[in-house]
């Protein structure tokens, strides 16, 4: 090759470079999806296959359509495990998610983790116990019996793997306007302080496992969720992309799901590619009480579970289009703060 044929091909590179770039800055998410599909998604799904763990006697879903090829709406137990050591630990966060990747939208609907509940071929007992007594699977049965509905995927999560995820994304967006301390006799002692730009990845599991509020339970399961957008909002961020890889690779045994490697690549471009994307939760209401036997638990609201099994059938009819759902409340941005539709903003059934 002559220097000159060398300078001519280092300057058409230079050249699409420059084309790339300025078509990315105004289609930077189809840019990133181009470069997903090209460089990282193999790595990607070679890190998804070790986490890959299928429940015994329950077969993978399919979620995409046949004929349309579009990704059906669809649901997912999050469980957040706060396991210390080799504990086998309790579900701290019990999210029952329903995802519409077409509309980009989640529908997460929070369980206290001392709800009392029946739990299969055992008892009356808190729902986190589940985890406890049989893993995931127990978990994904007490949750179906719970909403009479079905849990296609499952995915557990131990939230101290997301430490070092979140030191690498660079930190969180936490809405946090007064510190956090925990010092009450018994309880894990750490210090939040409120006000900062973005939290490290100690200090966002420590605002999960802060205890000391008025709201207890419900309070807790709120920052469960926020936590859990603030993450995904994160992660989302055109600039960390590429970071894929190594953040799957770092959380390592820390997560795991009944989710085949290809199907999560799919639904997450998908969902990045929706013309909006929006979170909608709710925490399942109810109030705390002591047992006959001196144990207390959080009895659930029973006009409240009926309006949550509505709204997640709802939610997993893909015959409805996405103006005629039901939002019980949006998280705004980053921030993760939830808040319920007035009346003239629900869309009526």
């Amino acid at each position: 090759m002559t220097m000159l044929r060398k300078y001519k091909w280092l300057f058409a590179a230079i050249a699409l470079v420059l084309i790339a770039g300025t078509v990315g800055y105004y289609n930077r998410m189809q840019l990133a999806i181009w470069g997903f599909d090209t460089f990282l998604s193999s790595n990607v799904e070679k890190e998804l296959e070790k986490s890959y763990q299928p429940l015994e006697g329950r077969e993978p879903v399919v979620v995409t359509h046949a004929e349309t090829k579009q990704i059906e709406p669809f649901s997912l137990l999050l469980l957040g495990l706060d396991q210390r050591g080799g504990e086998r630990g309790r579900s701290d966060t019990m999210l029952y998610t329903v995802v519409r990747p077409v509309d980009g939208a989640l529908l997460m609907v929070s369980i206290p983790r001392d709800a009392y509940v029946e739990i299969p071929g055992r008892h009356g007992d808190k729902i986190n116990h589940a985890y406890a007594y049989g893993e995931a699977e127990l978990a994904v049965e007490t949750v179906e019996s719970l909403f009479d509905t079905k849990v296609d995927h499952y995915a557990t999560v131990n939230f101290s793997g997301f430490r070092d995820v979140i030191d690498e994304m660079g930190g969180i967006s936490l809405p946090i306007d007064k510190d956090l301390v925990n010092d009450d006799p018994g309880h894990e002692k750490f210090v939040v302080k409120a006000g900062q730009d973005l939290y490290n990845g100690q200090d966002a599991l420590n605002y999960v496992r802060f205890r000391e509020d008025a709201g207890g339970d419900i309070s807790r399961t709120g920052r469960h969720q926020t936590f859990v957008n603030a993450v995904l909002e994160r992660a989302g961020d055109i600039q960390n992309w590429s970071k894929i890889p190594q953040l799957i690779e770092t959380m390592g045994d820390n997560f795991a799901t009944d989710m085949k490697p290809d199907t999560i690549i799919d639904v997450a471009k998908a969902m990045v590619q929706a013309d909006t994307r929006s979170i909608y939760g709710e925490t399942l209401g109810g109030s705390g009480g002591y047992s006959d036997s001196g144990a207390w638990y959080f009895y659930l609201d029973e006009e409240d579970l009926t309006e949550a099994k509505s709204w997640i059938a709802d939610w997993l009819d893909d015959t409805r289009t996405f103006a005629r759902l039901p939002r019980p409340g949006q998280y705004d941005g980053g921030t993760g703060g939830g808040r319920p539709l007035s009346a003239s903003e629900a869309v009526e059934q």
